[in-house]
């Protein structure tokens, strides 16, 4: 690979690179379009997918066709006016409302936090090293991933070495990139140490069990109890977290990675946190994208109200 390709796929992220590549095969091999295309292509194979894709997937295949026709030097046929034409009247006659993972609510994070200290303290008694070991793994992933409301993405990225965790105290953390981190300069986090539900113990705990010392903090382990070198795989978190909550006796259907980083948004603004503190802690750049994890059955209004009536 020459120094310029080495560059150009560091950077786009892997999910996207992946995506992208996916997308591009499925318009010419699946569909059979021919590359370059045309703009009256682009536009039939919009309109053959209509009723089976989402608007979201659409326009997902429509920027890496675009991204495809850029790096090859080719004219992009996304853009021209019939193609955004036929993409407007996809999302008027097939109006969808987006799908969204249920926030993981306070009383279900405490369901499933006993129930993982439950089966640590089982395993330690039993002396069963690789029960202990998933559930304070586990136990670690689901505290760190709410309160800090962290993408599966950044909590598969977690290293080590980046982090610094002071029991009783609170805990900081360093992503050299993320979703939101777009120019790759690195982001601080940190967090501190709670009562109940703490995830600063728990990381302590889970790093103690396993022994690590350096490299993926969160990483897939086997039924024997060898953990991997490698870190989890961002694309398993929503399987692994129903595997976690459907344990715990808490339905799994309503749930994926998301529903952490929702989970905390509900419980931050019930709790009065306002709109500017949670972009700011979470790490939202804009308001439309801190208004999906929102559950929009919590009113700000409501609770304006009930604090001004506790203070009366």
């Amino acid at each position: 690979m020459s120094d310029v390709a080495t560059y150009l796929a560091a950077g786009t992220r892997d999910n996207t690179r992946r995506s992208y590549q996916a997308a591009v095969e499925h318009f010419e091999v699946n569909w059979g379009g021919l590359l370059p295309a045309t703009a009256e292509s682009v536009a039939r194979y919009l309109a053959d997918h209509a009723a089976s894709h989402s608007i979201n997937t659409l326009k997902l295949r429509l920027a890496a066709l675009s991204q495809w026709h850029a790096t090859q030097g080719f004219a992009d046929p996304t853009r021209a006016p019939v193609v955004r034409q036929v993409l407007k009247g996809i999302r008027a006659l097939h109006p969808a409302q987006e799908k969204q993972a249920a926030p993981l609510l306070i009383e279900h994070l405490k369901q499933v936090v006993q129930h993982l200290q439950r089966q640590a303290q089982q395993g330690a008694a039993l002396h069963d090293l690789p029960m202990q070991m998933r559930a304070r793994r586990d136990l670690a992933l689901v505290l760190l991933g709410f309160w800090r409301g962290f993408r599966s993405d950044e909590l598969a990225r977690l290293q080590v070495q980046d982090i610094q965790a002071n029991a009783g105290v609170g805990m900081t953390l360093y992503l050299p990139h993320s979703k939101a981190d777009r120019q790759h300069v690195g982001t601080h986090y940190s967090t501190p140490a709670l009562k109940t539900l703490c995830p600063v113990q728990a990381y302590i705990d889970w790093l103690t069990v396993a022994g690590i010392a350096h490299g993926p903090v969160f990483r897939k382990l086997d039924r024997w109890g060898h953990l991997a070198e490698s870190s989890l795989n961002s694309n398993s978190l929503v399987a692994l977290l129903r595997r976690i909550f459907a344990g715990a006796g808490v339905d799994p259907a309503l749930y994926s990675s998301h529903s952490l980083r929702r989970g905390f948004a509900t419980w931050a603004i019930a709790n009065g946190w306002d709109l500017k503190s949670l972009m700011s802690y979470v790490g939202w750049k804009d308001m439309k994208s801190a208004m999906r994890y929102i559950d929009p059955t919590v009113s700000f209004g409501a609770l304006a109200v009930e604090r001004a009536l506790l203070i009366e």
